[in-house]
């Protein structure tokens, strides 16, 4: 089946340039029409973009015009079209968050990469952490803490030393952020199949937000997060830059850096 393109850029000086590049090459059609999403951008735009149009549950080439592109490829002008058809696909799935707030509101979203939970002023968090109804830790007070998808786990998990994951590990990473009590407490890994309940034990006094990848809802009560297998983004690299192959390269690059 021949491929049929949209096209979805951010609004940057990269992107406009490889988008009159690409207008050379390919012919662009409507969301309906096309089987591909081509997407110009830089990972934060691409989590946008996925969480926009996944639900036409169409295939995602995303570009990089921004800056490390964890979820996106490189652009080649003379090897595009040959990089595009060779292409293999890596499907992952989201974590899906529900909050409930200090007044009782319910607020929900999915997240690609992870759910931080932060404190919202000059307090550290006061949470409880729980998985399957057996607790990981009765009172963590620390900045925050991160749940983070094996997609996610080289972003924000990694610079909060937490664990790389393997793409097909079917683990979570439960990760503080600059614990205070105790103050040794490294995190865990459990399995994407857990329900993680987090409560905030002060909400007066230490008020936090929940932020699914970008959508943030400040004074959380309680959260759930789990990965939610009825989703599903379907995203394309090329064969020399896998996705899998940059999750190795930063397991390694991170082990190093430890010894």
């Amino acid at each position: 089946m021949k491929n049929s393109f949209c096209l979805v850029f951010d609004k940057t000086k990269s992107s406009f340039k490889i988008k009159s590049l690409l207008l050379k090459k390919i012919k662009i059609t409507t969301f309906k029409k096309a089987n591909l999403i081509i997407v110009l951008g830089g990972d934060g735009f691409m989590l946008q973009t996925l969480k926009k149009f996944y639900k036409l549950k169409k295939p995602f080439y995303g570009i990089n015009t921004g800056n490390y592109g964890f979820l996106m490829n490189k652009f080649s002008n003379k090897n595009f079209l040959k990089n595009l058809k060779t292409s293999h696909s890596v499907r992952i799935h989201p974590l899906q968050m529900i909050v409930k707030t200090k007044v009782g509101r319910l607020k929900k979203s999915i997240a690609i990469n992870e759910v931080s939970i932060l404190r919202q002023s000059k307090q550290a968090s006061s949470i409880s952490i729980s998985s399957n109804k057996k607790n990981i830790i009765k009172n963590l007070v620390s900045d925050g803490v991160l749940v983070s998808t094996p997609a996610g786990s080289t972003a924000y998990n990694l610079s909060a030393h937490g664990p790389i994951l393997n793409l097909d590990s079917n683990k979570l990473t439960v990760t503080p952020i600059s614990p205070f009590r105790p103050r040794r407490w490294r995190g865990t890994i459990v399995s994407d199949k857990s329900k993680i309940i987090i409560k905030n034990l002060d909400t007066n006094k230490r008020p936090i937000s929940a932020v699914a990848d970008n959508f943030e809802v400040r004074n959380a009560k309680t959260v759930i997060i789990q990965s939610n297998k009825k989703i599903i983004f379907d995203l394309l690299y090329d064969r020399n830059n896998s996705l899998y192959k940059k999750i190795k390269i930063e397991q390694v690059r991170n082990e190093t850096s430890n010894n």
